[in-house]
């Protein structure tokens, strides 16, 4: 007994050193794989966007970590990049904002603590789950079209279902690299992906309508940004057949994230001072 005792005051000045708070900020850049980036196939590098965040973490201890964070990002994809004919004269495109909270656990290897530099500098993992909020965009005739309110594939025409929602469940994960500066910043990079648990972030994701029914129930808007083909040579609009497909046979989307960090560490551990402290004495005379 008496030697855990002792045990236990040696570790706890340790552990309430590794057990501390963080919160920092991210930016960096985004980008999508989807039906509108060649069939989910290719990441289409000029349609990178911007993307940023902030995130507050507990360090449980050298290796773990939880983290709770906020992510703003944009994605886009148009037909038009793709080399194959038929998926390009689809002349299919969209935008879309993206708002994700996410809450991730962080293994970090071989292990990190910032206090006293002890471990300056590690790779670290990251996995979790998430909500993002998405809205996509089509222009058309100059002006931007909320594609999901329209219903392009006939949603919210009772035979075809209800709009697909707002708000997704996403699946992040990825790995990155950070330094402490000193006790109380750390810089790094990292870069993830999300999988995302719906197939709509491009808003496109089942088959085509029938064009009168889409016509008479969703309007011309909706009729004329689900097939938008007859555009590339100024021709009538193209009707396919009632549940021709319209996507790719993939069945969720994803985004990524990639960029830089810079946090700050709450620990109470006087080492700055303590520094300050020995720096002045060093320079006055005896």
């Amino acid at each position: 007994m008496r030697h855990f005792v002792i045990f236990l005051l040696l570790i706890t000045p340790i552990l309430a050193k590794a057990q501390h708070p963080e919160i920092g900020i991210l930016v960096g850049a985004s980008n999508y794989m989807g039906d509108l980036s060649n069939n989910t196939s290719t990441i289409y590098f000029q349609e990178t966007k911007i993307a940023a965040g902030a995130f507050a973490k507990y360090n449980l201890n050298n290796l773990f970590a939880v983290r709770g964070g906020f992510n703003y990002s944009q994605i886009s994809g148009e037909d038009a990049n793709s080399n194959n004919r038929s998926i390009s004269s689809r002349n299919l495109s969209f935008k879309s904002n993206l708002y994700e909270f996410n809450l991730l656990g962080e293994f970090n290897i071989p292990g990190y603590q910032p206090y006293n530099l002890s471990q300056p500098f590690s790779a670290f993992l990251f996995g979790g789950i998430g909500f993002t909020g998405f809205s996509p965009k089509a222009n058309y005739r100059d002006e931007w079209q909320n594609l999901r309110s329209l219903g392009t594939e006939g949603q919210g025409i009772p035979e075809y279902g209800s709009p697909y929602g707002s708000v997704a469940v996403v699946l992040p994960f990825g790995l990155g690299v950070k330094w402490a500066v000193n006790d109380a910043i750390n810089v790094g990079f990292e870069a993830g992906a999300r999988f995302a648990l719906t197939d709509y972030l491009d808003d496109v994701g089942g088959v085509y309508a029938d064009y009168a029914e889409l016509l008479n129930g969703n309007g011309e808007t909706a009729a004329a940004l689900s097939n938008r083909a007859g555009e590339l040579d100024g021709t009538d609009p193209i009707i396919l057949p009632k549940g021709t497909p319209r996507g790719d046979e993939a069945n969720n989307d994803w985004y990524f994230t990639a960029g830089i960090f810079i946090s700050y560490n709450f620990l109470d551990n006087g080492l700055v001072g303590i520094r300050k402290r020995r720096t002045k004495r060093s320079g006055c005379p005896n």
